[in-house]
């Protein structure tokens, strides 16, 4: 996956309930580096992996072959 990506924040402490961002970096000290607009300007901030789920805003393609999984 290249960096940035458009992604959808969800983060209850944040109060990001599915807001429209972009996912610069994910750190080795457990955090997301990302960015999105609050108010009229762009801000970066970090947010722990454990307490964010991130959802890619652009869907996956439909696959028409069953998967395997492998156990």
């Amino acid at each position: 996956m290249e960096l940035p990506v458009a992604v959808l924040i969800h983060n209850e402490m944040a109060g990001l309930k599915g807001v429209e961002g972009a996912l610069h970096q994910i750190s080795d000290l457990g955090y997301y580096v990302l960015q999105y607009s609050f108010g009229d300007n762009i801000h970066r901030v970090l947010l722990p992996i454990q307490e964010t789920a991130l959802i890619l805003k652009e869907p996956e393609e439909i696959v028409e072959e069953p998967m395997e999984v492998e156990r």
